[in-house]
C-alpha cells in the first residue's frame, strides 16, 4: 500500500514513512492510493475465533502490508487492547428503537482517542527501532488526544512527545491526565487561544523544513493516517460483530477523525446508510453538510469542549474524494477557504453528501437534557459529548432505515460537573481518575507565538 498527499505535490510515500512524517511536505495529508476492500473474515466478525484485536488487526493489515510481518503486527495490536477494562473493548448497549450505544472509553485514558493511540504508540516505537532514529512528537489537543497519546509513548527512549492544549478551554480531569505524567519524555505546554490556535502552530511547525527535520517531528493527532486506519476497525466490529446487515452512525464531532474513520470503513465495503456529524454550539460542520457552504466564527466554550472547533482537519480527506481525488484542486479551495475564512462545494458535491450524510447541530441545553433523559430512563450516566451524539440520533431517528449507532466517546466522570448539573449527582469516579487530581502538575505556559513554542520544543528535545 502506497500514501499519497490531498494536496498532490509531496512524494507518494509507504506506511512507515507515513507514520513518522504525519502530515505531508506539501500541507496536506495522506490517504491510501486506494481503498482496500474488507475481507470476508471481516466481515463475518471473526465467528468463533479470538476477540476485538484479532478483528482489528484483519481490518488494518491491508494498510500495513508490507511494513511489518503479519506475525508481529498482529501481536502489536494484542499488546495494545491488552489492558483495556472490558473483554470486548469496544462493547455495545441496546437502548431501544433501534439505537444502539457503542463505549469507545474503555483504554487507559477513558476516551475513543486510546483504542488507535494504543496502537499507533507500538507502531511508532517499532518503526523508530527498526531504524535506528529518534522522533518529536507534537500534537495539539481538544481535551482527550494529549492524555491518550502521552499514555501510549510515556517512557520510550527513542520519543519525546510535546502537547498543546488551549489554556483554560479543557476539563480539569482531561488537563491533569495530561500534565500530572512524571516522565521524562513527556512535555505539556497550555496555549493562550483555542484549539485551532493549536493546531495551527503544529501545522506551521510541519510546514517549515528546517524546524520539521531538526527536530525530526511527527504527528499524533488524526493528521496522522494511522490514528485514522486504527478507527476504523470499531466501525467494523460495530456491524459485523452484532449481526447487522447494514447501520448508520451518529458520531460526536470535533476535527472530523472519528466519522472520517467510519468514511474510510464504508469506503472498504461496510455496509453503511449514513453518517451523522453531531456537532455542539461551534457548528460548521452542520453548516457544511446541510447547504455545502460554511464560514469560520469564533470558537464559542461549551459543555463538550473537545468539539470545540471550527477547522476540522479531517474534513480535507473527504473533500479530496469528493474532488475525485485532484490534489490541485482541494490545495486550492482549502487555501482559498483558510484566506476567506469561507468556502463553498459546487450542487454536485453537495447533492453526493446529502444522499449518506447528515449534519445536526446540539446546543448545552440540549446536551444536559440528553444526559438527564437516557439516566432517567435507563439508569445509564453518559458524558457531554456522547450526549451530542445521542441526541443528533434521536433527532434523526424518522430519518434513517435499520439500526443507528451513537458512539459514546468518552467517560462521564471526565466531565463530572456537567454530567452532575445534569442528573444531580456527580458520576462515579474511577481509581485511574481520582489519582491524577492529587498529583502534581508540570505545564509550561506559552502565549499563540509560534516562535516561542519552536524555541521551548528545542529546549526540551536537548534536554
Amino acid at each position: 500500500m502506497k500514501y499519497a498527499s490531498t494536496r498532490g505535490r509531496a512524494p507518494v510515500l509507504a506506511f512507515g514513512d507515513v507514520l513518522l512524517a504525519g502530515m505531508a511536505a506539501d500541507g496536506g495529508l495522506y490517504v491510501p492510493r486506494r481503498w482496500p476492500s474488507l475481507s470476508p473474515e471481516a466481515l463475518g466478525g471473526f465467528p468463533g475465533r479470538g476477540g476485538y484485536a484479532d478483528l482489528a488487526a484483519e481490518v488494518m493489515w491491508p494498510f500495513v502490508d508490507g511494513a511489518y510481518p503479519r506475525d508481529r503486527f498482529e501481536e502489536l495490536v494484542r499488546d495494545a487492547y491488552a489492558g483495556f477494562g472490558h473483554s470486548e473493548v469496544v462493547p455495545m448497549v441496546e437502548l431501544g428503537d433501534g439505537l444502539w450505544l457503542m463505549e469507545l472509553f474503555h483504554g487507559p485514558t477513558l476516551a475513543f482517542k486510546d483504542i488507535a493511540l494504543q496502537v499507533v504508540g507500538r507502531l511508532f516505537a517499532e518503526e523508530l527501532a527498526r531504524r535506528g532514529e529518534r522522533a518529536t512528537i507534537v500534537g495539539a489537543t481538544s481535551g482527550d488526544t494529549g492524555s491518550a497519546a502521552i499514555e501510549a509513548v510515556r517512557d520510550r527512549e527513542n520519543i519525546q512527545i510535546v502537547i498543546l492544549h488551549p489554556r483554560g478551554r479543557v476539563s480539569e480531569v482531561q488537563r491533569r491526565q495530561m500534565t500530572t505524567v512524571d516522565s521524562a519524555n513527556v512535555h505539556n505546554v497550555a496555549i493562550d487561544g483555542t484549539f485551532d490556535d493549536c493546531q495551527d502552530l503544529v501545522k506551521a511547525m510541519f510546514a517549515d523544513p528546517v524546524f520539521r527535520d531538526e527536530q525530526r517531528l511527527s504527528a499524533v493527532n488524526s493528521i496522522n493516517w494511522a490514528r485514522v486506519m486504527a478507527q476504523t476497525a470499531y466501525y467494523v466490529a460495530a456491524v459485523s460483530r452484532h449481526g447487522l446487515e447494514q447501520a448508520s452512525f451518529s458520531v460526536p464531532t470535533g476535527n472530523f477523525g472519528n466519522v472520517l474513520a467510519g468514511h474510510a470503513a464504508r469506503q472498504m465495503g461496510l455496509p453503511v446508510e449514513r453518517f451523522i456529524v453531531a456537532s455542539n454550539r461551534n457548528d460548521i460542520l452542520t453548516q457544511f453538510f446541510n447547504s455545502g457552504s460554511m464560514a469560520i466564527s469564533e470558537v464559542r466554550p461549551t459543555l463538550s469542549p473537545s468539539m470545540d472547533i471550527q477547522v476540522s482537519s479531517n474534513l480535507e480527506r473527504l473533500l479530496f474524494e469528493m474532488l475525485d481525488r485532484d490534489g490541485i484542486r482541494t490545495a486550492e479551495l482549502l487555501e482559498g477557504f483558510r484566506a476567506t475564512g469561507r468556502m463553498r462545494v459546487d450542487a454536485r458535491i453537495s447533492g453526493e453528501l446529502s444522499r449518506g450524510w447528515s449534519g445536526v447541530r446540539v446546543d448545552d441545553a440540549e446536551t444536559t437534557a440528553a444526559i438527564a433523559e437516557l439516566h432517567r430512563q435507563t439508569g445509564m450516566v453518559i458524558d457531554p459529548h456522547t450526549a451530542v451524539g445521542l441526541a443528533a440520533a434521536r433527532r434523526s431517528r424518522r430519518a434513517v432505515d435499520g439500526p443507528l449507532v451513537v458512539m459514546a466517546t468518552a467517560h462521564p466522570a471526565k466531565f463530572a460537573d456537567a454530567v452532575e448539573a445534569a442528573i444531580g449527582a456527580p458520576p462515579a469516579m474511577p481509581p485511574a481518575l481520582a489519582e491524577v487530581i492529587e498529583r502534581p502538575e508540570r505545564c509550561e505556559h506559552l502565549p499563540n507565538d509560534l516562535a516561542a513554542v519552536k524555541s521551548h520544543i528545542a529546549r526540551c528535545t536537548a534536554q
